[in-house]
């Protein structure tokens, strides 16, 4: 595979010397593409050597092999890292002011940006927006990693491992190759056709403070999706409830895949750990909206489904929740070994979504089910397909230890005749790509 490794003029520049020896080792081709200020980290000789091929930063040298084309219109794959603020503002801008700028508008096939710089360069609302236009250009962002940054600071701003940034990017170009998932030629035909139709005014619909400030999100035009993660409790007194294992991982991945592809999401979160709701802050195209109860998670379904074109119920909702709340914590009392908690049945979200779906509104639901004696887990989920008549049903195996709080995870998509129409099994970010690529093939042209 033809790669361009473009290297802007960071800190983190040294990282990508790393991600050139990962990418050559992996049998690819790789012609790196550096700014000036990135010599400035990292010189020319270390990149020629590494790469075995001619570097240079400006559209005037190899004019007669009009390189500043040739070299974009040639590549399978463009990867920038690090992708300084100053990068991604020339981009967003289209500037072709360098031989790295002209080759990302050139560019027909997947393009992965890298961000890296200070946390305050992130967050500042200038750098919120042109991610954005990016990422509704279709450009893959990668979020920047937490962690220690030039000096005693810290936070978002560092350069993902040079691993991450590779098993992401050559994700992307097998997606693409194979016609699903991130490229989906169905998503970037309503991109366009909204974008011509309603020009998007980034200064008003994105926005533009950290989460923890402002967890609201503003309404790009082409597609909003509402992923629903993690696993409601139902509480029994102040200090105990009724809940499930769901560690929210899978919806949390599901709501980074679709703002890979530009969507605006709203992520409805049960009771998911901070740890892990930390890796969406500081995303622009993510909005966050906290809920503890089936009920609580009803209602904030309900305030966003009428405005949403995809809902993905990936959360594990408790069935039943007890008939009374009680305000103080229960005692043992002697000579009462057993007691008895009387339930009610919770609202099914999932099946009340689908029968007051709007028109093109594409709904996926999620079975986690075990098989026993008398069926296996693919034929109750079959059942539940017929049943809820969701589009799509991601039916998984959560029999010993499978699905709840792991990496690995595989499910079964089932149409709403409870035909199987694919499968998808690898890492929740794997599955999460999967389901949103399904997604997007569904949504209208």
């Amino acid at each position: 595979m033809r790669i361009i490794l473009g290297v802007s003029g960071g800190i983190a520049a040294y990282k990508a010397v790393l991600l050139l020896r990962l990418l050559k080792e992996a049998g690819h081709s790789v012609r790196v593409i550096p700014t000036k200020a990135a010599l400035k980290f990292v010189g020319k000789a270390t990149w020629e050597a590494l790469s075995v091929e001619k570097v240079t930063t400006s559209v005037f040298k190899d004019v007669p092999d009009v390189a500043h084309v040739a070299l974009g219109a040639e590549a399978d794959l463009v990867i920038v890292a690090p992708a300084t603020a100053d990068l991604l503002a020339r981009a967003a801008c289209g500037r072709a002011d360098d031989l790295l700028t002209a080759t990302l508008l050139v560019a027909t096939c997947p393009v992965v940006m890298a961000p890296a710089m200070h946390t305050q360069m992130w967050q500042h609302p200038a750098t919120v927006a042109n991610v954005a236009t990016l990422r509704l250009r279709g450009i893959h962002i990668i979020e920047p990693a937490s962690g220690r940054l030039t000096g005693s600071d810290s936070g978002p701003g560092r350069l993902p491992d040079p691993e991450e940034i590779a098993e992401i990017a050559l994700g992307f170009e097998r997606h693409s190759a194979q016609g699903q998932g991130p490229q989906s030629q169905n998503l970037a035909n309503r991109i366009s056709a909204s974008n011509q139709a309603m020009p998007l005014d980034l200064t008003t619909s994105i926005t533009t403070a950290p989460y923890g400030q402002n967890d609201q999100v503003g309404g790009a035009p082409h597609c909003k999706l509402v992923v629903t993660a993690g696993g409601t409790r139902e509480p029994i007194d102040p200090v105990r409830w009724i809940g499930n294992r769901s560690s929210g991982k899978q919806g949390i991945a599901l709501a980074q895949a679709g703002a890979e592809l530009g969507m605006e999401v709203v992520l409805i979160a049960a009771n998911i750990d901070n740890g892990e709701l930390a890796k969406l802050r500081g995303n622009p195209l993510i909005g966050i909206v906290p809920v503890e109860t089936c009920l609580e998670m009803l209602q904030a379904v309900r305030d966003v489904q009428d405005d949403a074109d995809a809902i993905v119920m990936a959360a594990a909702v408790a069935d039943y929740r007890p008939v009374v709340t009680e305000n103080a914590k229960l005692k043992k009392q002697a000579g009462q070994p057993k007691r008895t908690i009387e339930l009610i049945e919770n609202p099914d979200i999932l099946a009340g979504l689908c029968e007051q779906r709007k028109p093109d509104q594409v709904i996926v639901g999620f079975a986690a089910e075990t098989g026993d004696n008398d069926h296996t887990v693919l034929e109750y989920g079959q059942a539940k397909a017929l049943k809820k008549q969701a589009d799509l049903l991601a039916v998984n195996d959560v029999s010993e230890g499978k699905g709840f709080g792991v990496a690995h995870n595989k499910v079964w998509l089932l149409d709403k005749n409870g035909e199987l129409v694919g499968e998808a099994e690898g890492s929740k970010t794997d599955v999460a790509r999967a389901i949103v690529g399904a997604i997007a093939d569904r949504l209208p042209k």
